[in-house]
């Protein structure tokens, strides 16, 4: 299958090209290369690529592809919340703007990397992908915004399907250190501490990057009435866990570290368990192999490898913290984009 993969130079698209090559199919990537200098260790994203704005895409680029995943997006929360309006322009109306072009070009699937976080604040039970859906942030709410927008666009020869990723871990060339395992095992790594500034109660539910991309290969070859306007959580049942369970894990994964939950932030309204029974029932033979132990352990081992600082984890791979760097460099404006031609390729 060919298949056209947006944002194949981040945090889970590094780790998935290599996965769809694997399993055969041809993929060319896009991606504006906002994060493609933060790299720790070796790079394995090599396919032939667009270099494209994702708010620049044109029915040019869609022309030839059999499928489309769109894994592009303003991923970070305190990103969105500084600049709401440029995560709703780049995740929503661009997202938007694809999937029209991707129909219109007669592309027949298109796999959107949706969130569990849609769901917000779900209480204690298994959340469903039938729940009610509260966003708390402008990220998730972008996120309902093109699940909504892209399911009144399908037909019989277009079938989109929602793939509601649940938090991410786990190592990836191009390493983001601002999400919550992967910061906690290098905070312990780094200090010795590790640091929890809520009360450690909220659920989180995680997935590691190649059980995602492993979910993304099943979805491209389900048959069609599998993914057709569906919605599937990613993850398993086994990671629905307490951010103190995560800090645990963390410091079993460094030696000599411990756990602090100084609670001065108090409780953190997002907290939500979820299920995921209904991917394993509709993509059959997929089973997520990740736990969060051995998670943290990939990632204590790969930071340790691959001489990890505390000057790249809280600089180059903290994403807020890269991306005011390449404004203060004067590389980018005030909506995110490159100032001249070329620039974040390398």
């Amino acid at each position: 299958m060919r298949v056209l993969l947006t944002g194949h130079r981040g945090y889970l698209g590094s780790v998935m090209a290599p996965c769809l090559l694997a399993a055969g199919h041809d993929v060319v990537g896009l991606d504006s290369g906002l994060f493609a200098g933060c790299i720790l260790g070796p790079d394995s994203a090599e396919v032939p690529s667009i270099h494209a704005d994702i708010r620049d895409v044109t029915a040019s680029h869609l022309v030839g592809f059999d499928a489309v995943i769109h894994l592009a997006a303003l991923s970070n929360d305190p990103l969105g919340s500084l600049a709401p309006e440029i995560t709703f322009d780049i995740n929503h109306h661009a997202s938007l703007h694809l999937a029209r072009l991707a129909k219109d070009a007669g592309v027949q699937r298109f796999l959107y990397a949706s969130t569990c976080s849609v769901y917000g604040s779900a209480g204690e039970d298994l959340v469903t992908e039938s729940a009610p859906l509260r966003p708390l942030t402008p990220y998730a709410e972008s996120k309902v915004r093109v699940e909504e927008d892209v399911t009144a666009i399908a037909d019989s020869g277009f079938s989109p399907v929602f793939l509601r990723n649940a938090t991410a871990f786990g190592f990836s060339p191009c390493l983001r250190a601002d999400i919550v395992l992967n910061n906690l095992v290098g905070v312990a790594m780094l200090t010795g501490t590790v640091r929890v500034l809520s009360d450690g109660t909220p659920w989180r539910p995680l997935v590691h990057a190649r059980d995602i991309a492993a979910a993304f290969c099943a979805a491209l070859v389900a048959p069609v009435d599998a993914i057709h306007c569906r919605a599937y959580n990613v993850g398993t049942e086994d990671n629905n866990v307490t951010v103190a369970q995560i800090a645990e894990a963390a410091a079993t994964a460094v030696p000599n570290s411990t756990v602090d939950v100084t609670g001065e932030t108090g409780p953190d309204p997002r907290s939500y368990r979820v299920d995921f029974s209904a991917i394993r029932t509709g993509f059959e033979g997929y089973t997520p192999q990740w736990t969060v132990v051995a998670g943290a352990v990939e990632l204590y081992e790969n930071y340790v490898r691959w001489g990890l600082t505390e000057e790249l984890f809280t600089t180059r791979f903290t994403r807020l913290a890269h991306l005011r760097t390449l404004q203060t460099a004067g590389l980018l404006d005030a909506s995110l984009r490159f100032q001249r031609v070329g620039a974040g390729r390398d």
